[in-house]
Formats: structure tokens, C-alpha cells, sequence
């Protein structure tokens, strides 16, 4: 009984170890890009309930779309390197013992062809409008429409930061002063700050460091009501007088308020600002409504790519700035300093990196169109854009 129970033992080991060899990883990063479909069953359910197979073949088309025809996959360390036409992507891959996929991940690619110009004439393809501006220190290297005026959704918080920076700077300000939550202040998501009880305590630094790291609103809000509405608008362009807090924008593209709007829209400076003190009483609509729908186009903050980087310059040594790397990868360069901004039919990416040389860089880049953007096509173009530097 035992010598068959041991042979029983034996033969489920063979088996395992035979259904692990089935595939190799390297292999089924190499199936992913040359078959027609992805199919569910090469993945474990674990991954399946986090990522459906529709999504993976959607950044496997997105992939392949972007980077032209798939080449290879090489090892690299503790990776695979996926390889493209365009370019090189770093891929983390684990299998079951079935030889199902357990996790996969996809970095940012690196480009083969060094080609700046050619990666930025891709964004002349997207439809809609676009704005791009590269600057290597103070000089424009590439251009698409870097003085248009375009909505960047939060990237305007760059503008609140830069007012801040300068009020700390002359001593009228802190950014180890208190400042507290106020009902209404309080915005919409994205954010934490909108769920913490009136009255809570932050520094201002902190609720500077959410404002750009989480974009929370509720703390870009918090910070604009504390430097003032008119140290921001000296930092803005005067398209953009006067300056919008978050919730305002909310309350102003919220249907309820249609008849605040048409005075908005039809009103001088003075006519705009009295909008906004009869806002004050209204309250904060349900971020349902905004959900995948394009509401008022026109309620936003209008910024051009140079006007981002000219932001981006005053404010990128920060410390707070390196939190959130955005696309960039943080191990390629010296410094990192990045704000960007979406809402439906909007996008925005702003970044500046430094280079182990210590060259300097800014790319801003926004699309706007009258439907849903692609964010990671967007972001993947952009990735290229970076990568090209240097």
C-alpha cells in the first residue's frame, strides 16, 4: 500500500512538473503578441478577477498599434524585454504550476530608434485638438500649437502651487502653517481630503503635496482660498479671470445651475465673479453626472503647453513635485517633476526631468477633443516622447 501510494506521489510530481514545462514565460509573453486572440484560458482566475482578458488584449493591440511589429522577447534580469519595431518594452511575467499567468505587467517602453521628431509627429495623427511643447532649458526644440490655449483640467494647479511658493518665498506664508477643512471648500473627488470632517487640521504643505501627488481637489481648493484668488489669477493667464476653484467648476457644469451658467458665459469679469458669490450658497452636485459625459466644455482652465512649462519651471524644485513621477521612469533620470490633468474629453501632461548630465527638460502635452480620449494611448505616445531624450 505504501510502495503504490509512493508511486501515486511520484506520478502527480511528474505531471505537475510536466504541465509547469508546458510553457515558459519568455513563450507566453511571445503568444500574447503572435495570436490572433488572447484567450481567457491562459490565465489564472486570480488574475482574470483583476484584469479580464478584454482588457489584457486591449493593451496587447494598444501595444502592438503604437510600437509596430512584434520582434522578440530577450530576458533581462528578473524581466523580459518585449521588443517592437519602435521599440522596447520591460515585461514581468509569473506562471502557475499549470503554466497559467499569474501577474503581468507592462513598464513603460524605451525606444530603439532615436527619433524625437518622429514621435512627435504622432500626435499630429490624434484627432481633436493637440498642444505639445519641448523645451531643452529655455530653448523649444520641438512644437505643435505650444501657444494654443487649451483646457488642461488639473494641471491648473500648477498655477496655485507657483502663488503659494511665491507667498511663502516673501514670508507672508508658511508651508508649516495650519490651515483647516471648511464645508464649504469642500469639493469633488479625485481625492481624500473632500471625506475628512470640517475643521480637520493640515499643514500647507501637506495639502500642497495631495494637490499635486493625488490631484485631490479638495485640497487644490483648500490652498487657492488660502493664498487668494487673486494672487493665482497673477500667476494665470487672463483668459482664466477669474480663477475657477474645482467645486466652482462642478457647481457651474452641474444642469441644476443652467441659468447661473448662460450669465457665466455671457458675463464680462465683473458679471463672473458676482456667478461665483451666488454659487456659494448652492450645493455640490453628484459626481454621477459627470461620469463619461462631457459637461460645459467651456467651464475649465485654459492654459497653453508653454504656459505649463513656464508653471512647471517656477515650482518643479519642490520636493513635492518628485511624489508622483507621472509616465516618466524615475530611475532613467536625476529628477523628476510632474503635474498632469484629465476630464472627460481632456488630458494634459506636464514633466520635467533632469538628466544624469544635468540637462534640463520640459514636455507639456494636452488633447482635447469632443468625445472620451484614449489615457493610455496618450500616455504611451508620451512615454516615447520621453524616451527620446538625451
Amino acid at each position: 500500500m505504501k510502495r503504490a501510494l509512493s508511486l501515486l506521489l511520484v506520478a502527480c510530481a511528474l505531471v505537475s512538473a510536466a504541465a509547469a514545462d508546458t510553457i515558459t514565460p519568455q513563450a507566453a509573453i511571445a503568444r500574447l503578441f503572435t495570436s490572433d486572440r488572447v484567450d481567457p484560458d491562459w490565465f489564472a482566475q486570480s488574475l482574470l478577477q483583476q484584469a479580464p482578458a478584454s482588457q489584457v488584449q486591449s493593451v496587447v493591440d494598444q501595444l502592438k498599434s503604437q510600437l509596430g511589429a512584434y520582434q522578440d522577447v530577450r530576458p533581462e534580469g528578473d524581466h523580459f524585454s518585449t521588443v517592437f519595431a519602435k521599440a522596447s518594452v520591460p515585461t514581468y511575467i509569473t506562471l502557475d504550476s499549470t503554466g497559467r499567468i499569474t501577474a503581468l505587467y507592462f513598464k513603460q517602453p524605451i525606444t530603439t530608434v532615436k527619433d524625437l521628431p518622429g514621435a512627435v509627429n504622432t500626435f499630429r495623427a490624434l484627432r481633436g485638438k493637440v498642444g505639445l511643447v519641448i523645451e531643452a532649458g529655455t530653448t523649444v526644440t520641438q512644437a505643435i500649437n505650444a501657444d494654443e490655449p487649451l483646457a488642461v483640467g488639473s494641471a491648473f494647479k500648477l498655477a496655485v502651487l507657483a502663488a503659494l511658493k511665491k507667498q511663502v518665498e516673501a514670508k507672508r506664508m508658511s508651508w508649516a502653517q495650519i490651515v483647516t477643512i471648511r464645508a464649504g471648500w469642500k469639493s469633488l473627488p479625485t481625492g481624500v481630503l473632500q471625506t475628512w470632517p470640517d475643521g480637520s487640521p493640515l499643514t500647507l504643505d501637506s495639502a500642497a503635496a495631495l494637490m499635486i501627488s493625488q490631484s485631490d481637489n479638495t485640497a487644490a481648493d483648500l490652498a487657492l482660498r488660502t493664498v487668494g484668488r487673486s494672487a493665482v489669477e497673477a500667476e494665470a493667464p487672463p483668459r482664466d479671470t477669474p480663477f475657477l476653484t474645482t467645486r466652482e467648476a462642478f457647481q457651474l457644469k452641474d444642469p441644476a445651475n443652467a441659468q447661473l451658467l448662460a450669465r457665466w458665459r455671457s458675463g464680462d469679469v465683473a458679471a463672473r465673479r458676482a456667478v461665483l458669490e451666488t454659487l456659494t450658497s448652492k450645493p455640490l452636485p453628484s459626481i454621477d453626472i459627470f461620469t463619461g459625459r462631457i459637461a460645459a466644455p467651456d467651464v475649465e482652465w485654459f492654459f497653453s503647453a508653454r504656459d505649463l512649462c513656464s508653471l512647471m519651471g517656477k515650482v518643479a524644485a519642490l520636493p513635492l513635485m518628485s511624489i508622483n513621477p507621472g509616465v516618466a521612469d524615475p530611475a532613467r533620470w536625476a529628477r523628476v517633476a510632474y503635474k498632469g490633468g484629465s476630464e472627460t474629453g481632456v488630458l494634459n501632461l506636464t514633466t520635467q526631468v533632469v538628466s544624469r548630465s544635468g540637462k534640463t527638460y520640459c514636455v507639456s502635452a494636452t488633447w482635447n477633443d469632443s468625445q472620451p480620449v484614449d489615457e493610455k494611448q496618450f500616455e504611451l505616445m508620451y512615454s516615447l516622447l520621453l524616451n527620446n531624450l538625451e
